[in-house]
């Protein structure tokens, strides 16, 4: 005689996995054994091997203008030899940025022996402004280097900042770290990350671009124990260099960029016609139609950042302060040097990085755009 089945047990409603707020990508392993197999095959491992050479030169290739590029084993690095190649006066020396920034900035400072003075950006571009640090007067002689930010990939005005650079004769190093796809300019030299997490990337990496062909031999030999041509040290230096194998990764990262750029925009595009009658939500000028970068970062209405953070995360939709409260914030940096800062407490306040990836799919922008709707009615 049969048993008597079991009434089935009703199975419990199960969350949707949360949306991300970021999902790197490099290139997968079929695109770079071509490249490895050169490595193989030259058996050059590293110290400025074939893959490198080419690297950097399809990087320089970029520009408009003759450019150099050097590149170095994280953007950090590279902004750090970059202020020590300037010659700068190291111990008392102040070096202004902008107080909305990475911590990445302020700790390169503070690594090429110098001190971080925070100055405030402009509430609509988010950026140093030149004539407001101008407007510093006779506090610049405290200053011996500018570093302006490319805020998420934004660029700023290059000319403004040369025409800075001439009237006041202050070195200025733009830290360009998201801004691949937009620095095309390289006048002002400029550091981009090759991080993982950004637009284009190896893993850990980032460069110098420059046309001042002095700084990039300076910060070339500084990248190797300032070996010149000899196994002496010339001056203090450190080991900064690329691998061959880190190399093969960016070189096949370089392959696929003019696809993988199509798909950031489209993905950017995506997430702008989902959001596009929610106009409280602020995409920085460009996003997403003139240039791309890996993160969405979005103006709020002022304050709104904290609620509109806890309403998504009800909603398993992850977000992120990619800046937090500001550099100055930091206690790493909380002796350092400041003006009042009250634009960079207000973006603290209501700016917002969302979700945003190269492969968003369109039932996680839904999810997005119903959770900011809940957060904003």
């Amino acid at each position: 005689m049969a048993l008597p089945q079991s009434a089935p047990r009703p199975q419990a409603e199960t969350a949707p996995a949360p949306v991300a707020v970021a999902r790197p990508r490099l290139p997968n392993a079929e695109a770079i054994v071509p490249y490895l197999q050169r490595i193989d095959e030259a058996r050059w491992y590293s110290n400025f091997g074939p893959l490198l050479i080419e690297l950097e030169q399809r990087l320089a290739d970029r520009f408009a203008r003759p450019t150099q590029v050097i590149t170095v084993a994280n953007a950090t690095q590279a902004l750090t030899l970059s202020l020590k190649a300037m010659d700068l006066p190291v111990g008392g020396a102040h070096v202004i940025l902008p107080a909305w920034t990475f911590v990445a900035t302020a700790h390169a400072v503070v690594q090429a022996g110098l001190k971080p003075w925070f100055v405030d950006v402009d509430p609509d571009t988010w950026m140093l402004d030149p004539a407001a640090v101008a407007a510093l007067g006779p506090k610049l002689r405290d200053a011996c280097a500018v570093i302006p930010v490319a805020p998420f990939g934004r660029m700023p005005d290059v000319d403004a900042w040369l025409a800075f650079r001439e009237t006041t004769g202050l070195p200025v190093l733009l830290d360009a770290a998201a801004a691949f796809d937009t620095l095309a300019d390289a006048r002002l030299p400029s550091v981009v990350s090759l991080h993982a997490t950004k637009v284009l990337g190896l893993g850990e990496g980032g460069f110098l671009a420059t046309e001042d062909l002095a700084l990039a031999a300076r910060v070339r030999e500084l990248t190797t124990f300032c070996f010149r041509g000899s196994r002496q040290s010339q001056a203090p230096g450190t080991n900064a260099k690329l691998s061959e194998y880190a190399c093969a990764v960016g070189l096949a990262a370089m392959d696929g960029w003019p696809g993988e750029r199509l798909r950031w925009m489209r993905a950017a595009q995506m997430l702008r016609i989902a959001l596009i009658g929610r106009p409280q939500v602020r995409f920085q000028p460009g996003w997403g139609a003139d240039w791309v970068t890996s993160v969405c970062t979005v103006g709020l209405p002022a304050g709104a950042a904290a609620h509109v953070t806890q309403v998504l995360r009800e909603d398993g939709v992850d977000t992120r302060q990619w800046w937090d409260r500001g550099c100055h914030a930091s206690p790493a940096f909380a002796d350092c040097r400041r003006e009042p800062l009250p634009a960079t407490e207000a973006l603290a306040a209501s700016t917002l990085g969302l979700p945003f990836s190269i492969d968003m799919d369109a039932g996680e922008v839904a999810r997005l755009a119903a959770a900011l709707q809940r957060a904003l009615a």
